[in-house]
């Protein structure tokens, strides 16, 4: 399987804004932050996730994004593949060409896996993995960080 950074940004991402979307649209300025992503690259897989209509936009001041439906709605399998990711475990990417043009010997082995991995991600929603309390103590010590990282640079800003 190959599931790249792309795919696992976009997953990461897409729990950010379940957990602190609740009352209100999440900006990805804010996202990056929690998580280290890169705005720009940020901006890049929400553009799919929107077209996917995973997310919606909110305009304006407060604006940002929120989840298009229910968390519960959700699977991981579709955030991964809104995003173009491939869960492909042949190394002929499922063409079948893997031995100079030809299929291999372990060909059908390894897309019956990428077929395991799709199901699998399938059955897990972004509502399945915020209820769980590990995932709930990481956003939480991720959100304290966040908040000593602007207390320290009010601080700096008060004391210059």
């Amino acid at each position: 399987m190959r599931l790249t950074t792309k795919g696992r940004y976009a997953v990461t991402a897409m729990l950010d804004l379940a957990i602190h979307g609740q009352h209100k649209p999440v900006s990805l300025n804010d996202i990056s932050g929690r998580q280290g992503i890169s705005l720009s690259y940020l901006e890049q897989l929400f553009a799919k996730l929107r077209r996917c209509d995973l997310v919606s936009s909110v305009r304006g001041p407060g604006g940002g994004y929120r989840l298009s439906r229910e968390g519960s709605e959700i699977s991981i399998a579709q955030v991964v593949d809104a995003v173009n990711e491939s869960m492909d475990a042949t190394r002929c990417r499922g063409k079948g060409d893997c031995q100079e043009g030809d299929q291999c010997l372990t060909h059908h082995l390894w897309q019956d896996l990428s077929q395991q991995i799709h199901a699998f991600l399938s059955d897990i929603s972004i509502a399945d993995l915020v209820s769980r309390k590990e995932i709930l103590d990481v956003a939480k010590r991720q959100d304290e960080k966040a908040h000593e990282t602007v207390d320290e640079t009010l601080i700096q800003l008060t004391t210059a």
